[in-house]
């Protein structure tokens, strides 16, 4: 039991299924399934679809996070992938065509892995903080939209394109299957080969690292334009699913999200160990309490609140002063409450 409760995993899965169960007892639909004309349909299908976009840049924030960084950017660069996506599919003549949305999709996240190379570049090479570095990006970056949109919201009509948010394959969300292979992707280049463990010591000691011969500077500008990559791929799947590049609204607060998921799922801030599971399983906690903020009636522009305090008690537990403060509260308190024993004289 013991070995159960210390495992890196137990208390996100809890917490998720904890709010499952609260969910289930206010509403006993939630965990209803229903089936029609073969597709499944209910809001935990529901959470599978819209989780996606977060699952992506969250996978891409879980590498950056290893590495001892923080990407900022990766809403701005969810509104230019977008925005670079609608405006080619926009102008052409055939966007009910296939080959016109495949390359509208590859223009926008080719666009996407440039602006995260372009962050790992400012971090690895130049030298420039993560949080400055990326800051730069999130500022810029909606107003790069912004120029590729004509500063208007486009919209279009391409049955192909809604299909990437909107489609459904063998029952279930094809965003789902999005999202699922950059998960088996991103799982087996990190845990089945050498590049997790030299972003884990990049992570814990970048110096030491170098040192013992491992090129760091390139490990951190990967994970930087991984990032990018992942978060031009939400893009796409955010625009797909309202068929509109909205600059202003693209990934808004994604990145605290992001943020959240990676550390509730057990991956420190300080960097080094890392989990993909975990980020995994925070992101579909995450999805799921937003579902419950908007079933308890709570407007949308407040729920941002309730996520900032859960990040906040998040960083708290894994400070090392907190949990080194609360071991002694606990030694003291074991002394306290343990039986004096009298020496006979």
């Amino acid at each position: 039991m013991k070995t159960v409760l210390k495992h890196r995993l137990f208390w996100p899965i809890a917490a998720l299924l904890t709010l499952i169960v609260i969910n289930t007892i206010a509403r006993p639909s939630f965990i209803s399934i229903t089936v029609q004309n073969g597709q499944l349909y209910g809001p935990l299908i529901d959470i599978l679809r819209n989780s996606a976009p977060l699952m992506l840049v969250a996978l891409g924030m879980t590498l950056v996070i290893a590495t001892r960084g923080i990407d900022l950017s990766v809403g701005a660069i969810m509104a230019v992938s977008g925005a670079v996506a609608l405006t080619f599919i926009s102008g052409s003549s055939d966007p009910n065509g296939l080959p016109t949305v495949m390359i509208a999709i590859g223009l926008g996240v080719l666009v996407a892995l440039v602006l995260g190379a372009w962050n790992g570049f400012l971090v690895a090479i130049v030298g420039v903080q993560p949080i400055i570095a990326t800051l730069v990006l999130m500022l810029a970056g909606r107003g790069i939209a912004l120029l590729i949109t004509g500063g208007f919201i486009t919209t279009i009509n391409s049955e192909p394109y809604r299909f990437m948010a909107q489609g459904y394959q063998f029952g279930l969300p094809f965003a789902f299957y999005v999202s699922l292979a950059a998960i088996a992707v991103v799982a087996l280049l990190e845990r089945r080969t050498a590049l997790g463990v030299l972003t884990e010591a990049v992570g814990i000691n970048p110096e030491a690292s170098r040192l013992a011969g491992v090129r760091s500077r390139g490990i951190i500008w990967g994970a930087y334009a991984a990032s990018g990559l992942l978060a031009g791929l939400a893009g796409i799947l955010y625009s797909s699913n309202i068929m509109a590049a909205d600059a202003n609204a693209a990934g808004l607060y994604i990145e605290l999200d992001a943020i959240l998921a990676v550390v509730l799922g057990g991956t420190s801030l300080m960097g080094g160990k890392f989990s993909i599971a975990g980020t995994v399983v925070g992101v579909f906690t995450i999805q799921t309490l937003k579902s419950t903020i908007t079933f308890l009636g709570v407007p949308p522009a407040v729920s941002p609140l309730f996520l900032a305090i859960v990040v906040v008690i998040v960083v708290l537990v894994q400070s090392p002063r907190t949990r080194e403060h609360l071991t002694r509260l606990g030694r003291s308190i074991r002394r306290s409450s343990a039986p004096k024993v009298e020496v006979a004289s």
